[in-house]
């Protein structure tokens, strides 16, 4: 494993939502690298999208920080249970949830769930996203439209409406946002818009929520190693990338969980309505 792989990368294809495992190179979550120093000690965290990519790099960082973790994910049985081990390893709880978080009813499940075998909630990281790319909006039906903002979206509401009547002062909520947000990706629309509006709910959020004391940021990646790509673009596309960002690569699950466990201190108790670029080098607008 090559941890800052350059293109040209293997061509691969994966049926969605993809697996860890298949994936060359396989993604590097932090495992022999994080190095925890208690700044979450003994907090409770619901992870979406905890399974594998991002979510996993930032379940593992959580817990070497100290933190039990649920992790919310939709089928991935396999890439779920090496989370949790993962989390466990580090001598944290974890809770596997599957399920689509499209429905807002799975969605209050899970604040609940981490509620009751938790113990509480004290951050919300909404990770999980479902992508497809399409050459002609032609192409795009009408169900996947209404997936994609389910998914991306819609769950990010029902969820954070759900943990903030348990949520503390001091309690985070960390939205995975994208530098489709302010690039977006003609080719990934639905998603791309998803994004954008993903951005404009953190905003406002944070606005709604100060008198509460709970904050809310978002973190942009940029190009990032994980199942979503060999499993949503072509076998050219994955080969090439990473290769449009300044660094010329992509970047790994692990180098964003150093965002996460940042927006996620009771230190960081001033920032609030901010957006994180974790891009390669190249700015947001």
């Amino acid at each position: 494993m090559n941890e800052h792989a350059k293109p040209p990368l293997p061509r691969q294809s994966q049926p969605m939502p993809g697996r860890t495992d298949a994936m060359k190179p396989r993604p590097d979550h932090g495992e022999s690298t994080y190095r925890g120093c208690g700044k979450l000690r003994d907090k409770k965290a619901v992870i979406t999208g905890g399974d594998s990519g991002i979510g996993r790099a930032v379940a593992l960082a959580f817990a070497r920080e100290g933190a039990d973790v649920l992790i919310s994910y939709l089928c991935e049985h396999d890439d779920a249970n090496e989370t949790k081990r993962l989390v466990e390893d580090a001598g944290r709880k974890a809770v596997l949830v599957a399920g689509d978080i499209g429905s807002p009813q799975h969605c209050r499940a899970i604040v609940e769930r981490a509620v009751n075998e938790l113990g509480g909630l004290d951050i919300l990281v909404n990770n999980a996203a479902h992508q497809a790319t399409f050459d002609s909006i032609e192409q795009i039906s009408d169900e996947e439209w209404e997936r994609t903002f389910r998914t991306n979206i819609h769950a990010m509401f029902y969820l954070t409406k759900a943990a903030v009547a348990h949520m503390k002062p001091g309690s985070a909520i960390i939205n995975t946002a994208s530098i489709n947000a302010d690039m977006p990706n003609p080719s990934l629309l639905a998603y791309a818009t998803t994004k954008g509006a993903i951005q404009n709910f953190t905003a406002g959020l944070a606005q709604l929520l100060a008198d509460k004391g709970i904050r809310a940021n978002a973190v942009a990646p940029g190009p990032i190693w994980t199942p979503l790509i060999p499993s949503t673009m072509s076998e050219e596309s994955v080969s090439k990338f990473g290769q449009n960002v300044p660094m010329k690569r992509p970047g790994q699950p692990a180098e964003l969980a150093t965002a996460y466990v940042m927006l996620a201190d009771p230190l960081s108790s001033y920032v609030s309505g901010a957006t994180i670029a974790v891009t390669g080098g190249k700015p947001l607008l």
